[in-house]
């Protein structure tokens, strides 16, 4: 993008309050935290966000993303049914993990697999899961270190599909050593979930689900309950709340990254590190309280929308010598409540789209990008960016409103002439000044 940028902020044009008051401090009681906006990627609030930390069964969301992008690309169908391999046999008949007792001398859908996975955590369950997608766990490991990379994330080393620790795997693990463990640092979690959710929200219809018999009505019925607490039907209930993912180990603690939606807006959550199962709701509604309580979502610019001093956009070789510009949708984002007037737009230009001299070249469609406006924060407060800045920041295009046709040889021609002759009478003239 050019280097053509213009501030063009006044009260008057984009109606700022002239009141601003800072949020609030947080204190939130985990090693990590991280709290963003899940339509832009702005980050509200963090704590030690790019700190590594193990995420436990948080990692399940990696493993969902794969499976739900597998099924869009109609690798595999929900309907499908796969059979247990001795390794996620065993896995599932350890109780003292979460899990529902599979069996050998049975096949179970994808769908019943993931609903045990997305809902209650099952181990075994995702490991079935992981080897029906890869061929073996070993292998979807790989896809799920690619996909992070693909997706952003930074902070992150996955060794196993589950977020258990290697030495529960009864030697199966192939990533890692016997005691390692999957990390992920709370701004990676954050990402992770960004995208799901961005990418396959349909996880929601799952992860919403407080409760469900697996295999209902046969001999293997198991009563399953959401272990996200955080769900309205449940005993930390939070309204709104429909998903995401709960993980809890000895190195990891207890773990939530969560989602919320009131009115149009959208949170997800994530508290890495909490000292039992309760708290890290607690600390979440901590995070969902103070978001709705400091941030809202704002329109800051109307669509055809025009920038002042920048209305137009010279041409070169066109009819016309210029063509309007103004946005082509309006441009609303989650502030801080009471500091709209520190949100400035700024206007940049498409490098790509111009000549050196910052003009476009006839022929110009109507509707033609030809840059973007973003919004900047500008306040004495913390501002904490986007999980992926540059991608995610708030902006909207600025486009052309009318067309250009290229203008035909003979008016170029005399356009050169009169450059030409237009030139000499300057010259002329700066000559004869210079005599007095």
């Amino acid at each position: 993008m050019v280097t053509l940028i213009f501030s063009f902020f006044t009260t008057s044009l984009l109606g700022f309050s002239k009141s601003a008051s800072a949020a609030p401090s947080l204190d939130v009681a985990a090693e990590g935290a991280i709290l963003v906006d899940a339509e832009t990627g702005k980050i509200l609030y963090q704590k030690n966000a790019d700190k590594l930390l193990a995420p436990a069964s948080m990692s399940k969301m990696m493993t969902e993303y794969l499976l739900l992008e597998a099924i869009d690309k109609k690798k595999i169908s929900w309907d499908q049914k796969t059979s247990i391999s001795e390794y996620a046999h065993k896995i599932s008949q350890n109780r003292t993990l979460s899990n529902v007792p599979l069996r050998v001398d049975e096949k179970y859908t994808v769908r019943e697999l993931y609903q045990a996975m997305a809902i209650y955590s099952a181990n075994g369950a995702t490991i079935a899961l992981s080897e029906l997608i890869a061929g073996s766990e070993g292998e979807f490991v790989k896809k799920m270190n690619a996909k992070a990379k693909e997706l952003g994330m930074k902070d992150f080393n996955f060794v196993n599909s589950t977020g258990l620790n290697n030495k529960d795997l009864f030697g199966n693990h192939n990533s890692g050593s016997e005691t390692d463990e999957n990390m992920m640092s709370p701004r990676a979690t954050a990402i992770l979930a960004y995208n799901l959710l961005k990418d396959h929200p349909e996880v929601l219809e799952t992860a919403s689900v407080p409760r469900l018999k697996f295999r209902e009505g046969t001999d293997d019925e198991i009563q399953m309950e959401n272990w996200n607490w955080m769900l309205p039907e449940l005993n930390s209930g939070y309204e709104g709340v429909d998903g995401l993912k709960t993980g809890s180990t000895d190195l990891a603690g207890n773990c939530f990254t969560g989602t919320v939606k009131k009115g149009d807006t959208r949170l997800i959550s994530v508290v890495m590190k909490t000292d039992t199962r309760l708290d890290r709701f607690k600390e979440t509604k901590k995070l969902f309280d103070f978001g709705f309580a400091n941030f809202e979502k704002e329109q800051i610019l109307k669509d055809n929308y025009q920038v002042k001093g920048n209305k137009t956009v010279p041409v070169v070789k066109g009819k016309e010598k210029e063509v309007k510009v103004a946005t082509k949708e309006p441009l609303s984002m989650v502030i801080k409540r009471g500091e709209k007037e520190n949100y400035k737009p700024k206007f940049v230009m498409d490098k790509k789209k111009m000549t050196k001299e910052g003009e476009l070249t006839a022929p110009v469609k109507k509707g033609e990008v030809v840059g973007h406006i973003n919004v900047e924060y500008t306040g004495s407060g913390e501002d904490y960016g986007y999980l992926l800045d540059g991608e995610t920041k708030g902006k909207t295009e600025v486009v052309t409103t009318q067309s250009v046709e290229k203008a035909n040889w003979f008016v170029l021609a005399l356009r050169g002439v009169g450059g030409f002759f237009g030139g000499l009478w300057s010259a002329a003239v700066d000559m004869v000044k210079g005599w007095f």
